[in-house]
């Protein structure tokens, strides 16, 4: 079961790649494969136990995957240093456009929720 999950998962990673370079390299192939991945678990044609151990495998061990942006960051420390005043501008500007809008999310959802709740007492 294991192997399954293991060429299921390298298959949509190739898969991604090719779709990455179909579409001009705009998206990584990584993250296309991942999108793959997570509309045929959505459509059920990969299913999810096949996958699960895999995941919950590489998931555990996320930190080894952060070695290689952490290295790529440090070869390119000059190029930060000359720009680091534009890239915590636009760190800042970023997390707090995250934070207001997962917020009115949340309340909105929350929200109808509640009128939902409401509605079904009645």
């Amino acid at each position: 079961m294991i192997m399954k999950g293991v060429f299921t998962i390298l298959l949509f990673y190739v898969l991604g790649n090719g779709l990455s370079h179909l579409i001009g390299g705009i998206i990584p192939g990584s993250v296309c494969g991942m999108l793959l991945l997570f509309i045929a678990l959505c459509l059920r044609i990969v299913k999810p136990e096949s996958v699960r151990n895999v995941a919950h495998t590489l998931t555990q061990n996320m930190a080894v995957f952060f070695v290689p942006a952490g290295v790529g960051i440090m070869a390119q420390y000059d190029l930060i240093a000359q720009n680091w005043a534009g890239i915590l501008t636009i760190t800042i500007v970023c997390t707090l456009l995250v934070l207001l809008s997962t917020g009115a999310i949340v309340q909105y959802l929350d929200k109808k929720h509640r009128k939902n709740k409401t509605h079904d007492r009645l």
